[in-house]
């Protein structure tokens, strides 16, 4: 499986529902065009799992992503980036795809593929753009190392870590750690494998929890289950969402979601299965 430019209309509709005009088409490959891209993105389109909670499997095939991002959904990685990398395609930019791992000690050997890097080279430049990462870094970051890269109230950090071999060092009040990659270009088809783990197995974090997130300038915002989590200058803020009103208003309102594709008692059935189990894990002791 390769990575492939749209169509024309598929383009289109992609860059309108990204805040372009109709027809317009924004310019020739430039760092300034993907900073503006990638702002747009973030902007429009949420990170979320929903797909996998409804049960409703995915590919990674970006056109099926960006033909459901046009509706007003989102995805995780392998959605997002993937649907990113090929519109960056087809407006003229060099992307290829590289694999990623998450920053986490606990899994040995580290979980390559189970994230999507981009990789878009402008002139003799490198830059790495992130639109699935969650709470990621609002600007694309040039691949070269050092830092802070001070983005907002977050910071980054870049380290080459031997050969091709790189990690990206997260703010502390994120998410996760950050994660590892490789720069070595692979085809799109090297996620499918850890896509089909990550989607369908009971051990995997995105089948057990629900999770939405949104990075916008000067915050970062995170629906875990029934926690919302707001990180931003003042560090990391939780609080419990107990009201099924106000969990459906989040998700439409702060996160972004339509979903005038779930019917309401399959939305209902969700929210009563996010709620139970947040209540589960209340009684354990939030473990």
């Amino acid at each position: 499986m390769k990575l492939q430019a749209f169509d024309v209309d598929l383009r289109d509709r992609y860059l309108r529902h990204l805040g372009f005009a109709a027809g317009e088409l924004p310019g020739p490959p430039s760092s300034a065009l993907l900073r503006r891209l990638h702002h747009a993105q973030l902007d429009r389109v949420p990170y979320e799992n929903l797909e996998i909670q409804l049960g409703r499997p995915t590919t990674i095939d970006p056109r099926e992503s960006a033909n459901r991002i046009v509706t007003g959904r989102g995805g995780y990685c392998y959605h997002l980036n993937g649907s990113f990398a090929a519109l960056l395609l087809s407006l003229g930019f060099d992307v290829a795809l590289a694999r990623g791992a998450p920053i986490d000690p606990s899994v040995d050997p580290p979980a390559w593929g189970a994230h999507m890097v981009l990789l878009v080279r402008i002139g003799s430049e490198t830059w790495i753009p992130d639109v699935g990462l969650g709470d990621g870094y609002r600007d694309p970051i040039p691949l070269v190392a050092g830092g802070p890269l001070v983005q907002g109230p977050f910071a980054y950090r870049l380290e080459q870590v031997g050969g091709p071999f790189w990690r990206f060092h997260h703010d502390p009040h994120a998410s996760i750690a950050g994660f590892d990659f490789d720069v070595t270009p692979v085809p799109l088809g090297a996620f499918a494998a850890m896509h089909r783990y990550l989607s369908t197995s009971p051990e995997s974090s995105f089948v057990q929890k629900l999770v939405v997130q949104r990075r916008w300038a000067e915050h970062a915002l995170t629906l875990r289950g029934c926690v919302l989590t707001r990180a931003d200058s003042g560090g990391r803020s939780s609080r419990d969402v107990v009201k099924e009103r106000e969990w459906t208003a989040l998700l439409h309102e702060e996160f972004g979601l339509r979903l005038s594709d779930v019917d309401e008692d399959v939305r209902r059935a969700l929210w009563t299965r996010v709620r139970t189990a947040h209540e589960a894990w209340d009684r354990a002791g939030r473990q």
